[in-house]
């Protein structure tokens, strides 16, 4: 058996394990990752690279079985990249906003992968240049006795598509670095897609030349593409609600509706870009908090055109903090409940005093909730 054959056995099997390990940890941890569909996909994605793409990849490849099978199974690591690459787009959406799936780039890209998948369904589609011949065999010694030649069709078509997810992924990560305020925050997001971008570039290489080098040096690059990116799923699943998510403002109200504290994120022109709302809003949040108490039904998010507006409600001691954000997610009221707690446990004696609506509300004492807000809400500020 050669080098080659071994290295990618050992890459197999390393890959394999890496992912299940990233999939258990997900599972295990699946709130830090923002809404509940973030991390099924990145499960998804993870046991697709890892177990199902890549067991098509070694047993086309490596174990040499039939040339109707090893052409049905490599034809089958085709599809499955094409899975990952539309998972992949779907997770880079989100990036943009929570749950918002651009309509006109996917319906390009699903007529491709559908006439991608029509296509290898042809016997023509793909043909297998092998050089064992007799009783087929278990291992193969050298994986360039087995080589893989695309048809002028089918090549068009996997170009055009992988050129085109790509050029999106560029495009997505671009936006995502101009609109974040932090920019470092944005690495791990560039860092992936350079990673990624370079095994489909090898890829396309084969599929022009079919040269096998290009096919086991694409698939080692693929397995360090997918191990960079569950380190980055392990380490950063903050990045997730990080860069699609700001917060503009938080203001603390008295159930009086008087302003007892705000703080402003620098930069945040959506607000300002909503000044004929805003007025209307506050009037009516001073109107809602005043009347807070006796409300069975309360309204805990109002939205404008660019944001959605998080009240939190705290009927023990009569205040409620608003949050305005572009977007509502589990982890920005994750947060807010957070800060709540330790708001009232701060203030509690201060805010038991002035329970009583007769008496004077000194809002300076309540200045020292600048350090409660960005200690939770660190991440957005």
């Amino acid at each position: 058996m050669s080098v080659v054959s071994v290295s990618l056995l050992i890459g197999y099997l390393i890959i394999g394990i890496t992912c299940l390990f990233t999939v258990y940890y997900i599972i295990r941890n699946r709130k830090k990752y923002g809404i509940k569909l973030i991390p099924i996909l990145n499960a998804v994605f993870a046991v697709n690279v890892g177990l199902i793409s890549s067991t098509f990849y070694i047993f086309s490849v490596v174990f040499f079985i039939s040339p109707e099978v090893n052409t049905a199974l490599w034809k089958l690591s085709i599809i499955s990249g094409i899975g990952s690459l539309f998972i992949i787009s779907i997770l880079y959406s989100f990036f943009l906003q929570y749950g918002k799936i651009p309509i006109l780039p996917f319906l390009f890209f699903i007529l491709l992968g559908g006439l991608l998948i029509g296509i290898l369904f042809r016997t023509d589609s793909i043909l297998i240049e092998t050089e064992i011949s007799g009783t087929p065999l278990i291992f193969i010694s050298d994986p360039t006795s087995i080589n893989y030649i695309f048809s002028p069709l089918t090549s068009s078509v996997l170009i055009t598509f992988q050129v085109s997810t790509m050029v999106y992924f560029f495009y997505i990560a671009y936006i995502v670095y101009l609109k974040t305020k932090k920019k470092k925050e944005t690495l791990p997001l560039i860092i992936n897609m350079i990673l990624l971008f370079i095994p489909i570039f090898i890829y396309l290489m084969y599929i022009l030349t079919a040269q096998t080098l290009y096919r086991e040096l694409y698939i080692i690059l693929i397995w360090i593409s997918t191990f960079s990116l569950c380190v980055m799923l392990i380490k950063k699943p903050e990045m997730f609600y990080i860069l699609p998510n700001r917060i503009y403002a938080i203001n603390i109200y008295h159930k009086s509706g008087i302003l007892l504290y705000s703080y402003n994120v620098e930069g945040s022109s959506s607000i300002k870009n909503e000044p004929a709302i805003w007025g209307n809003i506050l009037i009516g949040l001073n109107h809602i908090l005043s009347e807070f108490i006796d409300k069975t039904d309360k309204i805990d998010v109002l939205q404008t055109r660019n944001s959605d507006i998080i009240v939190h409600y705290d009927e023990e001691l009569s205040y409620a903090i608003v949050i305005i954000t572009n977007r509502k997610n589990v982890i920005v009221e994750r947060l807010l409940n957070s800060f709540s707690e330790e708001f009232k446990n701060q203030y509690r004696d201060e805010l038991v005093q002035i329970l009583d609506l007769n008496r004077i509300i000194d809002v300076a004492e309540f200045n020292d909730a600048k350090t409660l807000i960005e200690r939770n809400f660190r991440l957005y500020l």
